[in-house]
């Protein structure tokens, strides 16, 4: 499966994503594209396969992908503090990719029926969710 994982600002939740992806399994391909050379930089550091910078490499990927994981603000033109331009949203929310996402409150979203834990307890559960979906055998867009 090809998983792409957005970030921005310093890369935290990113690096936080893959570290726990590859700790659960080696299996994933992971693309990780920051919104800016830290956010990126983080994430390679993690261990994703790839690692790309910006807006086009956003818009671009997320029709290459299988699942598509980052904070809930991925999907909201102008969050992380503008970083997530409206082209990118787009891109992420129009993708046939399957989405996790990452509830943060940072972005002044309250998604009704999220129980509120750590960001760290939301992040362990991607694997298990990952799981569930590779065996749904729903990913045919990669190419």
């Amino acid at each position: 499966m090809n998983i792409l994982i957005i970030d921005g600002m310093g890369g935290g939740i990113g690096k936080a994503v893959v570290d726990r992806i590859r700790s659960a399994s080696s299996d994933y391909h992971i693309l990780a594209i920051g919104t800016n050379a830290i956010a990126a930089s983080a994430m390679r550091k993690a261990g994703a396969d790839q690692v790309a910078t910006g807006e086009n490499a956003i818009v671009y990927n997320s029709s290459h992908v299988d699942c598509i994981i980052g904070s809930i603000g991925i999907i909201l033109a102008n969050a992380m503090l503008g970083e997530i331009s409206p082209r990118m949203a787009e891109a992420v929310i129009l993708s046939n990719a399957a989405k996790i996402l990452i509830p943060t409150s940072k972005c002044n979203v309250t998604v009704l029926g999220v129980r509120e834990q750590p960001i760290a307890q939301y992040i362990d559960e991607i694997p298990a969710i990952l799981q569930k979906l590779d065996k749904r055998d729903i990913f045919q867009i990669t190419s």
